[in-house]
């Protein structure tokens, strides 16, 4: 709200954000767990966009990533993909380690006029290519360029003049305007040195006091930009707007993201057809396991989904395939006390269950597995 002065001048509010910027930044903030700078620059990148204040003749932004692997460089680019163009896929992305040799930079902007096979060669950053997303009321499109560090030094010089001028010139001489582009560059440059800094590890943020972890972030911060320094000459580093170091993820911020992961997952039986939607549920005691099953140190959060993948999707897909699980049906997941396995419950609709203990008809059934799972362990011992 604005507020009129005495002397008939109005004051002007900065820090007010447009409601689709608002939106963005929310939705954003639901999908990314622990990055907040990296979430702060995408969204004021994006309210320059709706502004109309981008600098002309140039990329919208390039933005630099560091940051161990598993920390979520790439995934906030699919986030705000998905956000923006309904669809995750929705930018162009170039995986560096394919072009370790300078003659590679063909695959990336096609191969000049007179060598065999140019015609056939489509350039991966083409027009086309770059406008593929752009709606009437969203012209924007992101080009990740992921683990930038696995390049030759010609995708960097290439690099140099897209990051300058937002232009692209092709292998035919065709020129491509990236003016309406995000270039987001991805590394791990000096991710076994800010492993040593952090005391959770790689991936992994303490959980001392406050104080601590600041201080450690900054000394990871600087560990990080000095790595890029050395890697890449002062004139790349130099086009770059932002360099954004992803720092670990606390016990507390890998629970977070477990949530989403499991909303994901009921998100992907809801798109069954409706005679195979069903309620997906799971105890605290389940999340704890697949929190340490998907625990490790030098990957990040990405151990996390395959732990997913493993104990709760797979299974599911088989009692789904066999007709266990039917539509409507509430299935809840817990793990026997004692055993390694996840144990899926649906409710019996002939019994009635008391609200406030809604598994206590499972007591016997608990019993029962872990009589089995210790008779087993027993046998497996002798």
């Amino acid at each position: 709200m604005t507020v009129q002065t005495t002397a008939g001048r109005i004051v002007l509010e900065p820090g007010r954000r447009n409601p689709a910027v608002e939106g963005f930044a929310a939705q954003l903030r639901s999908k990314i767990v622990g990055q907040d700078d990296a979430v702060s620059q995408l969204v004021d990148i994006y309210e320059m966009v709706v502004a109309g204040m981008a600098i002309p003749g140039r990329p919208i932004a390039n933005l630099l990533f560091l940051g161990p692997t598993g920390s979520g460089k790439t995934r906030i680019v699919e986030a705000a993909a998905e956000i923006l163009c309904g669809n995750a896929k929705a930018f162009i992305k170039v995986d560096c380690g394919e072009f370790q040799h300078s003659h590679e930079i063909a695959k990336l902007i096609g191969s000049p006029p007179g060598y065999i096979g140019h015609r056939e060669t489509s350039a991966i950053l083409n027009q086309e290519a770059i406008d593929e997303f752009h709606t009437d009321s969203q012209k924007l499109t992101f080009v990740l360029f992921d683990e930038i560090e696995k390049s030759s030094d010609a995708l960097w010089q290439l690099l140099l003049g897209v990051l300058d001028k937002g232009t692209l010139t092709l292998g035919d001489n065709r020129k491509v305007d990236l003016s309406r582009t995000v270039v987001v560059m991805t590394s791990n440059l000096g991710a076994e040195q800010m492993s040593r800094l952090a005391r959770g590890g790689i991936g992994f943020a303490s959980s001392a006091y406050a104080d601590s972890v600041r201080q450690t972030d900054k000394k990871m911060e600087s560990v990080a930009l000095a790595a890029a320094k050395q890697c890449f000459s002062p004139e790349f580093m130099n086009r770059l707007d932002k360099v954004v170091v992803f720092h670990g993820l606390s016990a507390l911020q890998l629970n977070e993201i477990l949530d989403i992961e499991l909303g994901q997952v009921q998100d992907r039986i809801r798109s069954l057809q409706p005679a195979h939607e069903f309620k997906l549920d799971c105890t605290p005691e389940t999340k704890a396991f697949l929190i340490r099953e998907g625990t490790d140190a030098k990957y990040g959060a990405r151990p996390l989904k395959r732990a997913i993948e493993r104990h709760l999707i797979l299974p599911l897909a088989r009692l789904m395939s066999t007709n266990q699980i039917a539509a409507t049906d509430n299935v809840t997941v817990d793990i026997v006390p004692g055993s390694p396995e996840l144990v899926f419950l649906k409710e019996d609709l002939g019994v009635t269950l008391p609200e406030s203990q809604p598994l206590d008809c499972y007591d016997e059934l608990w019993e029962c597995y872990a009589s089995a799972y210790a008779a087993q362990s027993s046998l497996s011992q002798n």
